[in-house]
């Protein structure tokens, strides 16, 4: 099964998915082709240009990517 994600890079995008309270999930590369799941998602409670707030936890925005699925037929955030 495939699935279809909009990576969150931007501070309006990431203002976005907190409002709309969907659910993001964090993850790591751990290389050129391969990444870690670090944590399965929450919603986004807070965020500064340093970090990001899901879940009760913070995270580093320079070492962390953060996604949110999005159907095919849907232009995503």
């Amino acid at each position: 099964m495939n699935h279809t994600y909009k990576v969150l890079k931007s501070d309006v995008e990431l203002f976005a998915a907190a409002l709309s309270q969907v659910k993001v999930y964090v993850v790591q590369s751990l290389g050129e082709d391969f990444i870690s799941v670090i944590d399965y998602g929450g919603t986004v409670e807070m965020f500064s240009p340093n970090s990001v707030k899901i879940a009760g936890t913070y995270y580093i925005r320079n070492q962390f990517e953060f996604r949110i699925e999005v159907n095919e037929d849907s232009a995503g955030m």
